[in-house]
């Protein structure tokens, strides 16, 4: 008998295979059970989720692989870490150990990153804390006219990282640049970055306060991605000195932060006068997932040589 409970035999219905799955899946109390069955199975067989419907059946050493994949991830390991691959708005992307997976409500804060150059010619965007990419090979594909910089310190994070960037489209990968560099350390990003050539920061840094709670999928990522110190400013508060150099006056910036740490960053943002109109932009569910705010302009100086706001 097999795992499933059932014959063992040269053809397996497809449709039996996902139910069995799905139970095995909800029963680990994955909410997402049988659409990661799906997608589970379609990357066994090396088809499009879609093309599921038109299939029968699955022969045995596919439904075999299927089986532990499966049993990987009711033990939740990330669907994405099975299967290789992410999702993330226009792209798709790979990934695995050593980096942090992309997540959907990250997709808000490209969208709202694309919306914020559309129409502005050869806009210059800058992902900090780029991990696998995602933000920046986003903006780049959804904006064409994008010269898009990727930072990120970890050597693990930055093969994959360049590895997304090189399997992008030529017309957006030639577009993007890759940086190697602590988005913390002041001297080394201006060093790289020239002060005031910047239209749009984004940024998904590590933001967890340490001892918060995760899900089983998250701990899977470097803790170094994840988690930021005792309040989870550790990195968005020394970063923020970096964007307030980099960014041209009226440019904005986006970063995403932790639901408990909101009223923080927005006081980080306005705590010495460069940044305006700083808000808290929530995700469908309504919780809050990242701020934005504009750098403010430059003072002038008057005609007496003093300097007016």
């Amino acid at each position: 008998m097999s795992r499933a409970g059932r014959p063992s035999g040269h053809g397996h219905r497809v449709d039996a295979e996902i139910r069995w799955a799905h139970q095995v899946l909800s029963a680990a109390g994955i909410d997402t059970a049988r659409t990661d069955a799906e997608w589970l199975l379609a990357a066994t067989l090396r088809v499009d989720r879609g093309r599921l419907v038109i299939l029968d059946t699955v022969d045995d050493a596919a439904r075999a692989r299927f089986h532990d994949a499966v049993q990987r991830r009711a033990h939740r390991v990330p669907l994405q870490h099975i299967i290789g691959t992410a999702p993330f708005g226009p792209v798709e992307l790979e990934v695995g150990p050593g980096v942090f997976t992309p997540r959907p409500e990250t997709e808000f804060l490209a969208e709202w990153a694309a919306r914020s150059v559309e129409g502005s010619g050869q806009a210059r965007v800058v992902d900090l804390c780029s991990g696998s990419g995602a933000l920046a090979i986003a903006v780049a594909t959804m904006v064409p006219t994008a010269q898009v910089t990727a930072v990120e310190r970890s050597p693990d994070a930055l093969m994959w990282l360049r590895r997304n960037v090189e399997r992008a489209a030529p017309a957006v990968a030639e577009r993007i640049s890759v940086i190697a560099a602590d988005v913390t350390d002041v001297d080394q990003m201006c060093a790289i970055i020239p002060d005031r050539s910047v239209d749009v920061v984004v940024s998904n840094p590590p933001y967890v306060p340490e001892g918060g709670v995760i899900s089983p999928e998250v701990a899977h990522d470097p803790h170094e991605a994840v988690f930021a110190g005792d309040d989870g400013m550790s990195v968005i508060t020394p970063m923020l000195v970096v964007i307030g150099r980099i960014l041209r006056p009226d440019g904005v910036v986006g970063i995403e932060h932790d639901e408990t740490t909101a009223a923080a960053v927005l006081a980080e943002l306005g705590a010495d006068g460069q940044f305006l109109d700083m808000l808290t932009r929530t995700d469908l569910a309504g919780r809050p997932r990242f701020a934005t705010a504009r750098r403010a302009p430059d003072p002038v100086a008057d005609p007496r040589g003093r300097m007016a706001g």
